[in-house]
């Protein structure tokens, strides 16, 4: 039995029947391993083995997949949504570090924060239809609304590029701050939200041609966001400081809450409810969770080193709910 299948079984064995859809998935990025943790029990019920460097991971547009990205072994392992069960490695996919399917799910886009380039992809068959080489270390990605053009910010330049899927040409490449992450395109198409991870700040950006419009102070280590679902507000995780900010974007963005979350917060994730954020707490080998309607953290469940990207097993009908637009949800080197 290789590699794969005794996965795949383990998997079946350990989470087994309706604790799948019961189940999150937590990257341990410097681990080479993914963690399963069941909503229920707060605990870990898995950890299976996967490539080398796993970071962040999406939903395919269908709904059926979520792949995870192995920056280091240059692959993505598809799990199916409904079972957890390992579906397919999609080899020769080269540092896929963060992952994004633009809106009409014509467009795969991946940032190789170790190698310097952006590759935009064919989603259908993953077919390499142009790789950008651009130094800065490209990290997070957002789409505009038609599809049209990607945003990737570059951590070690301070900037924010832009490039047209169609003809993977280079639109703008502009400065916006210290150490740029998170990237978000608000419900609008007017306006895009960069975390400044150098920072305690986040900007509001023209996607036009990338000036910086007004800038909002959130918490030191600005980072990644994830929207709340409401079309309004965003969670922003300031990975410095310790704190998970809740944004309110309409008009001039604010900041409207906030919670403690301690060893660094990244990447993060809902409940199917709406009840509950799941944060990952990179320094701490742990995945918090925090009661929203509070905004107060209630549980921390251990789970393997640098824990970074993290998802929610839920139906179709829930998953892509307030979802950034076909993102994937996120310091020396600021991964």
């Amino acid at each position: 039995m290789n590699r794969l299948s005794f996965a795949a079984l383990a998997l079946s064995l350990v989470v087994g029947g309706t604790a799948r859809a019961d189940s999150v998935i937590i990257l341990n990025s410097e681990e080479a391993s993914y963690s399963i943790l069941s909503r229920s029990t707060r605990t870990e019920v898995a950890r299976l083995p996967v490539g080398r460097e796993p970071h962040h991971l999406i939903l395919s547009p269908d709904g059926k997949e979520v792949l995870i990205g192995s920056t280091a072994t240059n692959e993505l392992l598809s799990l199916d949504v409904k079972t957890g069960e390992r579906k397919r490695v999609i080899k020769d996919i080269l540092d896929p570090y963060h992952l994004g399917f633009s809106p009409d799910g014509k467009w795969f886009v991946t940032a190789a924060y170790r190698l310097d380039h952006v590759d935009i992809y064919h989603a259908d068959g993953f077919k390499l239809a142009g790789r950008i080489f651009i130094d800065g270390l490209p990290s997070h990605i957002a789409f505009d609304a038609e599809s049209k053009t990607v945003f990737v910010t570059l951590q070690q330049s301070g900037r924010l590029a832009a490039f047209d899927l169609a003809t993977q040409a280079l639109k703008w490449n502009v400065p916006v701050g210290n150490a740029p992450a998170g990237v978000v395109m608000l419900p609008d198409n007017k306006r895009l939200l960069v975390a400044l991870t150098g920072e305690d700040n986040i900007v509001v950006v023209d996607p036009k041609d990338g000036a910086v419009k007004s800038s909002l102070q959130t918490g030191k280590g600005a980072h990644n966001f994830f929207p709340k679902g409401d079309g309004r507000h965003y969670f922003l995780s300031n990975r410095v400081e310790g704190t998970v900010s809740l944004i309110d974007t309409k008009d001039e963005p604010k900041v409207v809450g906030s919670v403690r979350i301690p060893g660094g917060p990244d990447c993060m994730d809902i409940t199917p409810d709406g009840r509950e954020l799941w944060v990952t707490q990179r320094f701490l080998r742990r995945v918090a969770i925090v009661d929203i309607d509070i905004m107060k953290l209630v549980g921390s469940i251990p789970v393997g080193k640098s824990p970074h990207g993290v998802f929610m097993m839920k139906s179709t009908a829930n998953v892509t709910a307030g979802a950034p637009v076909r993102a994937a949800s996120t310091a020396g080197e600021i991964k």
